[in-house]
């Protein structure tokens, strides 16, 4: 279990600090709107309504205590980079702090976040990917050349072994799951054997998945 502070209420904000708090971590959300606090406060053990480009505020609220500090303002890039540069000097652990573009991210790590994140940008980005293609059902970009997806089997996969296929030899991809029926069978041995209905979540190069999802017969729209 980690100590988590959120700062920032917004729709952003309020999923990560519900997210957080239902696996099991101990989470205090911050924010400058009353309303917004008053309307989460009983989901939350900790809650607090202030101003955080406040020193007293920060200080109040005992920030080097937290595992990890998120910060969640979406509006106003300035609050946001004088929050960060607060969280820092008064000793934060690890920030996190959403940006909107990278020139703030820049600005933003400079100021002491250890990591920006584009929940908005990494949204529209999978959006694009996964309705590019119609056998592409979801994906994780890890860089910006390998990334996580998860796909149909192909056709003429079914019946036979992953050793027999030798995904990795011809095709450059490594299979790290397989799903079915929304159950997740990890890491499946070199015997496992196809079924028509089995999604495979691959990890490699998106140009080599691309090419790879572009042989599945239409399924997703089914």
């Amino acid at each position: 279990m980690k100590s988590v502070l959120v700062i920032g209420m917004g729709r952003f904000g309020k999923h990560l600090a519900e997210k957080m708090q239902q696996l099991g971590n101990d989470v205090m959300i911050v924010d400058r709107n009353a309303s917004k606090i008053e309307e989460l406060a009983s989901k939350f053990t900790d809650s607090y309504i202030g101003d955080c480009t406040n020193e007293g505020t920060m200080r109040a609220l005992g920030v080097n205590n937290f595992d990890v500090c998120f910060v969640c303002i979406g509006e106003n890039f300035q609050s946001s980079l004088e929050i960060t540069a607060l969280l820092n000097d008064l000793g934060a652990k690890y920030i996190v702090a959403k940006g909107n573009r990278d020139i703030q991210a820049r600005f933003l790590k400079s100021a002491g976040a250890a990591e920006v994140v584009y929940p908005e940008r990494e949204i529209a980005e999978n959006l694009a990917i996964r309705f590019n293609s119609d056998n592409i059902y979801d994906c994780i970009e890890l860089t910006a050349d390998y990334s996580i997806f998860e796909i149909p089997v192909l056709e003429s996969w079914v019946g036979k072994s992953i050793m027999a296929v030798n995904v990795r030899r011809d095709y450059h991809i490594n299979i790290i799951a397989i799903k079915k029926d929304e159950v997740l069978n990890p890491v499946p041995g070199g015997d496992y054997v196809f079924a028509v209905d089995d999604h495979l979540v691959v990890i490699g190069k998106a140009s080599d998945i691309f090419r790879l999802s572009s042989k599945v017969k239409d399924k997703k729209r089914k």
